[in-house]
């Protein structure tokens, strides 16, 4: 294993950063967790005699290897350990890395998987996962949070605690659990849109006129690099090319293994099918190749490439606020009036995943933990308010050290201090203070990737959301030039205000469904199809010479999967998404009973 961390994605640490990263903690008392990161160290490191490294599977993690800077000393203070990351996205192999350590025995002595398709449920039967039931009953962090709690164990047992869920949330199942951007969306080059006279959007494929006015207005990144609207990366491709999902969000729809689901459930497509969102979104992304709009290194490069090119500002388009706005927003780019801002597209209704007292995501303790005690302290903390502060500001939009990332102004109400706005706009310079370790912001924050609340939850020692974007005082401090350009034509404040007037938010009804294990025979199929047909002729019809050729391809996919057997993965997937509208009517009546 190395020993050093393997930066994926500088992207996703800044990521919902720029949506509002940030949230909480109270003014004249300290977090419920204790004192600060700094002080409360201390007494972690007296209660654990031994220093240990702890080894972790994560399935979520963009980094590899011993976790280091500011979260990783803070953790060595409080518990007197460091986490070595086993992260099958980094090392690659995916599911033959997580069977390869099953069938040793041994995962990690903490561990973050899915628990959809059964995996939960083996690793509980092959005994890879603790029983930590009798562990949590005094964990007042994890009290808080026990209906998710018991609705993910009852997958596997009734009576036993074996996992955390992640994500969890006591808000309405029909409220958005993003914050003030949603996941989803058509986000551009605001300055240069207006510059070409902000043209009226109606349809995702009106977009690419608008793009390439803008790319041929300005064919130079900041550093002088040729510029293009688009660039793809191939690192997140599963079921299908996960780059031409994302517009299907953009139209209230989600992947389910070889479809796409509408947010109510009602509509089932499947991805192969000629008058599908997916193939549409193939064909868009072909129609901008053959315009010059797509950059050519899209089929090689990686996240940390693209993401090197957004900062660059060598990209017009993004397919999520966190990636353009994380990369590009600084705060010197915002006061001259540069950077991501969503661009309205009129028939557009944009996916959203509404709050759930539980996601399928867990963590749990190993079979073979040195110390289990200590592995539940620490997953308690992190459901604290000050873990919570601190640990998933990669992807969720925490605020991170009080004192340095915001304080309590005058009136008592939390506020992003200076070194917080620098770090959640996305400066790439900043630097930790001694006191904290030194360091890069960026590369010391918490590398986990696993959010365990939804943050838009009210912090019960400030009474504030966890997510700062949605704090009074940031509202009011959206004031730099590409805000107001962006407010006055859009006569809204935020994204989510602007697509809750338009009726523009899909909202999925948040449960804890989990879907079923697919039969081995289902999962050989679907593996194979993925791998030789949808994942290869999807990204070849991007880049096809012209239309004859796309369409000609188009036919070679459908028939070569077809031919493999895709109709019974389908039906099995239909059924998947059959049960998960009946989870989300469930939830929604559920709801509706207790009112």
């Amino acid at each position: 294993m190395k020993k050093e961390l393997t930066r994926i994605s500088a992207g996703l640490m800044a990521l919902a950063m720029v949506a509002g990263l940030a949230g909480c903690g109270n003014g004249s008392s300290s977090s419920s967790s204790g004192s600060s990161a700094s002080d409360s160290s201390a007494s972690g490191e007296k209660k654990y005699d031994k220093f240990i490294t702890v080894e972790m599977f994560n399935s979520q993690a963009n980094y590899q290897g011993i976790m280091s800077g500011w979260f990783a000393n803070i953790v060595k203070k409080k518990f007197n350990m460091e986490i070595n990351l086993i992260a099958p996205n980094v090392a690659g192999g995916g599911d033959t890395l997580f069977q390869t350590r099953s069938a040793a025995g041994k995962l990690g002595e903490l561990i973050t998987i899915g628990s959809e398709n059964g995996r939960l449920a083996d690793c509980v039967e092959a005994g890879l996962i603790m029983d930590i039931t009798d562990k949590v009953k005094d964990k007042t962090n994890l009290q808080k949070y026990m209906i998710g709690i018991r609705a993910i164990n009852d997958l596997v047992s009734k009576d036993k605690i074996y996992c955390i869920p992640s994500s969890v949330s006591e808000q309405s199942c029909t409220t958005p659990s993003e914050g003030l951007d949603l996941t989803f969306g058509p986000y551009i080059r605001w300055d240069y849109y207006m510059e070409a006279g902000a043209p009226e959007m109606n349809t995702l494929e009106d977009l690419l006129p608008v793009l390439k006015k803008m790319q041929d207005a300005h064919p130079t990144s900041d550093t002088g690099k040729k510029t293009y609207a688009f660039s793809l990366f191939k690192d997140w491709d599963g079921n299908l090319m996960c780059l031409a999902k994302q517009p299907a969000c953009m139209y209230g729809y989600d992947e389910n293994g070889f479809t796409l689901v509408s947010a109510d459930g009602s509509e089932v497509q499947s991805i192969i099918d000629s008058d599908s969102l997916y193939v549409r979104n193939l064909k868009f992304f072909f129609q901008a190749n053959q315009m010059g709009l797509m950059d050519p290194d899209s089929t090689t490069q990686n996240y940390d490439t693209l993401f090197a090119k957004y900062q660059d500002g060598a990209v017009r388009f993004s397919p999520w606020p966190w990636l353009g706005q994380a990369a590009y927003n600084t705060v010197d780019n915002k006061a001259a009036g540069k950077g991501f801002m969503f661009a309205p597209v009129k028939d557009m209704k944009i996916y959203s995943y509404g709050c759930a007292p539980a996601n399928k995501y867990v963590i749990a303790v190993g079979n073979e933990a040195q110390d289990p005690d200590r592995m539940v302290d620490f997953i308690d903390w992190l459901y604290s308010p000050e873990g919570i502060e601190l640990s998933c500001a990669q992807t969720a939009s925490t605020c991170g050290i009080k004192g340095l990332f915001w304080d309590f102004n005058s009136e008592g109400k939390p506020e992003l201090l200076d070194f917080g706005r620098k770090a959640f706009s996305g400066d790439a310079t900043l630097t930790m203070p001694d006191e904290y370790g030194g360091g890069n912001y960026k590369e010391g924050i918490s590398q986990l990737n696993f959010n365990t609340v939804v943050t838009t939850d009210i912090n019960p020692d400030n009474n504030a959301p966890y997510n700062p974007s949605l704090w009074e005082t940031t509202l009011a401090a959206n004031t730099t030039a590409l805000d107001k350009s962006w407010q006055e034509k859009m006569g809204a404040k935020t994204t989510l205000e602007y697509l809750q007037k338009n009726n523009m938010i899909a909202v999925a009804p948040g449960n804890t469904y989990v879907p079923e294990a697919a039969p081995t025979d289902i999962d050989n199929l679907r593996n194979q199809i993925r791998e030789n047909v949808i994942k290869p002729y999807s990204w070849q019809m991007v880049f096809a010479k012209d239309e004859a050729e796309f369409n000609s391809l188009l036919k070679k996919m459908q028939d070569e999967a077809k031919g493999l057997g895709y109709d019974q993965v389908l039906e099995f997937d239909k059924k998947i998404a059959a049960n998960l509208k009946k989870a989300r009517d469930d939830a929604k009546a559920a709801e509706a009973a207790a009112k």
